[in-house]
């Protein structure tokens, strides 16, 4: 059965995982033979007695002239005396290797000098440990080439994209650009036999915006298209795809898709297949100078069952993953999955995990989605002004201060913690200032015309940057906007900068949202939420809801969380009944404890001495404890939850 094993890399780069998966296949045949085949092969002590040539593989000769030529898949290398089952003592033969490559080895991908230098390293493996005297010696019966062809094995083409995307029109160059590949025709006899035993890899990692020209394609041939998926997605749809009944599927893979909105349809097909593990390694840097964080994923093409095993690896220290993962595993239930973001802890995490959600009402639904991004210059050097910049601008014209607004990014919102006005933020948005004309839909000169005679100082600023302002975004600056215009400004909210808001950090490591009242404006690594609304601050907060944003936001490497609307807009909200007087009552307390809390951060901000601070940090966490108390209470939680809660 072995023997009949496929094994494909759809996505094979330079080969690595084939490599691995060629020198496990060479170790099995070494163990398998060492254990069933040389004891026979003493005992017999000849290669063509009908015990021994009932051991040997299937592509040896069998034939009556032919016997004089049979020779073992394996020879005796070492010279540890009657040692004859010591793996060292024993090689495969060169013979033996080129036939296990050629029957079991298989991949493609899209660049040519990969599929070189797969097909090459393949090679290699075929000859290590060989001398030239040992592989001389086992070709000259057979007059074979030292090395095979792999051409049949290792091909190039574009794994996701058929022929059938070709046109008669179709120029050339661009079918060459492609690169389609047809499976059916490439792997025939593969294909014919029911697919590949095993899928195994490494995806490309390649954001949407690299996938402009096959979206089309990619949206009418993969039910788990999404127009922001990364292009790893649809490798899980080709690869599972092309695997025989029960056969396996195992990536390792960024992480993202299991929380992300992206991979939502990938999340739905994938509830259709048998999970049989996930290895997940959250923020650990398994990969040297990459910035994903990865997964390993195993599937079978089968009909789903409920459990599959679960590991969360907590560090990389381990001698071998094997073995950490049957120390760490844990079993997970499919059915508590949903489309909508999985989280994988154990069950006491995952039934507590449902408790709270059960508990309140989204914050989406809460806020009625009034959570919003915070505006993308695109060049900060050129809109991001400091406060003597901003003092010049308004006493070279004082109308200059209709358009500088105080400014944050997501590193200078603290938890409770008043804003600083140290940075400011030119806000001119497309068609300034004749943004308010809905007749103006793209680029207008008598919009730029306008800015420069109403507004000099700030235009001419602008226009230092003006070369650097246009290469923005080639395919919208000075298309759909002006060269001067912010790149992103809120359309449809920006009034709401204005308002009383929570703001919030885009990535951190723990729940740092704080309040604003003084009309800062924000950068697009952090979010508002226009409310004046205390008691939701406390919550947003609190312990039990970074809990929960733990289980349901993407990692980032160092501890750090996404805090975004994607993200944050699924937090459960414990609503209060102001008919209940015991839980106004609450609403009031939390309230209470909340203005406290923004008043001792103020505090500790303008604190100067050592023992001030002090004290005030006290105070800070022990309102912070009476305000988590508080939240226990509203979701209901027993001693033994909060523990799991505190774990986090």
């Amino acid at each position: 059965d072995v023997a009949k094993l496929r094994v494909l890399d759809p996505a094979c780069g330079s080969g690595s995982f084939l490599i691995g998966a060629f020198q496990f296949l060479l170790d099995w045949h070494r163990d398998w033979y060492i254990a069933n085949l040389v004891p026979v092969f003493i005992d017999k002590k000849s290669v063509t007695d009908p015990a021994v040539l009932a051991l040997l593989p299937e592509a040896t000769p069998r034939g009556k002239k032919h016997l004089a030529q049979v020779e073992l898949p394996i020879y005796k290398a070492g010279t540890s005396g009657d040692a004859t089952r010591t793996r060292s003592d024993w090689r495969l033969t060169t013979t033996e290797k080129k036939r296990i490559l050629l029957n079991n080895i298989f991949g493609v991908d899209i660049d040519t000098a990969a599929v070189e230098v797969t097909k090459l390293s393949l090679l290699l493996k075929v000859l290590e440990e060989e001398s030239e005297e040992n592989i001389n010696k086992q070709l000259k019966l057979f007059a074979e080439r030292a090395l095979p062809s792999l051409h049949e094995n290792i091909k190039c083409g574009n794994s996701l994209i058929g022929t059938d995307i070709l046109t008669p029109e179709m120029p050339m160059d661009e079918v060459k650009r492609i690169n389609p590949f047809d499976w059916d025709r490439e792997f025939a006899d593969v294909m014919k036999a029911g697919g590949f035993d095993a899928v195994i890899g490494n995806p490309p990692y390649v954001r949407q915006e690299g996938l402009k020209e096959q979206k089309k394609y990619l949206e009418t041939h993969y039910v788990v298209y999404q127009g922001t998926a990364d292009l790893y997605a649809y490798f899980f749809e080709k690869g599972i795809s092309l695997l025989r009944p029960k056969g396996l599927f195992s990536f390792i893979v960024a992480n993202k898709w299991m929380r992300a909105n992206y991979g939502k349809p990938l999340r739905k097909y994938l509830l259709t297949k048998q999970i049989e593990e996930i290895v997940d390694f959250g923020d650990l840097p398994v990969f040297k100078n990459a910035i994903a964080y990865p997964c390993i994923i195993r599937v079978s093409q089968e009909y789903p069952s409920r459990e599959f095993g679960v590991t969360d690896v907590q560090a990389l220290d381990f001698p071998s993953l094997d073995e950490y993962v049957k120390e760490h595993w844990h079993p997970f239930n499919s059915k508590n999955l949903n489309e909508d973001g999985w989280t994988l802890g154990e069950k006491g995490s995952e039934d507590l995990l449902k408790k709270i959600q059960y508990a309140g009402k989204s914050l989406q639904e809460y806020v009625e989605g009034a959570i919003y991004y915070g505006l993308k210059t695109g060049l900060n050097e050129a809109f991001v002004i400091d406060e003597e910049t901003k003092n010049l601008l308004i006493k070279e014209d004082l109308k200059s201060s209709e358009v500088i607004k105080p400014f944050i990014t997501g590193r200078d919102i603290k938890r409770y913690s008043p804003l600083k006005r140290e940075k400011f933020l030119l806000y001119i948005p497309w068609h300034f200032p004749l943004h308010t004309d809905p007749s103006i839909t793209g680029s207008s000169k008598i919009a730029e015309q306008s800015f420069k005679t109403n507004y000099p100082a700030i235009y001419n600023h602008l226009l230092q940057f003006k070369e650097k302002l246009a290469a923005r975004n080639t395919a919208e600056t000075g298309i759909r906007y002006e060269w001067y215009a912010l790149q992103r400004f809120g359309s449809n909210y920006y009034t709401e900068f204005e308002k009383p808001k929570i703001v919030i950090p885009a990535i951190v490591k723990k729940a740092s949202y704080s309040f604003d009242q003084t009309g800062f404006y924000s950068n697009d690594k952090t979010s508002i939420i226009p409310k004046y609304d205390l008691y939701l601050l406390g919550l947003l907060n609190s312990t039990v809801l970074d809990f929960v944003m733990h289980a349901i936001s993407s990692t980032k490497q160092g501890g750090y969380y996404e805090y975004k609307p994607m993200y944050v807009s699924k937090l459960p909200i414990r609503t209060i009944n102001f008919a209940d007087p015991s839980d106004k009552a609450r609403h009031d307390r939390m309230v209470a404890l909340v203005t406290q809390m923004l008043d001792l951060n103020k505090r500790l901000q303008d604190a100067k001495l050592e023992h001030e601070r002090t004290l005030l940090s006290r105070q800070v966490e022990a309102t912070d404890a009476a305000i988590d108390a508080l939240v226990y209470e509203l979701y209901g939680l027993t001693e033994e939850e909060i523990g799991i809660v505190e774990g986090i």
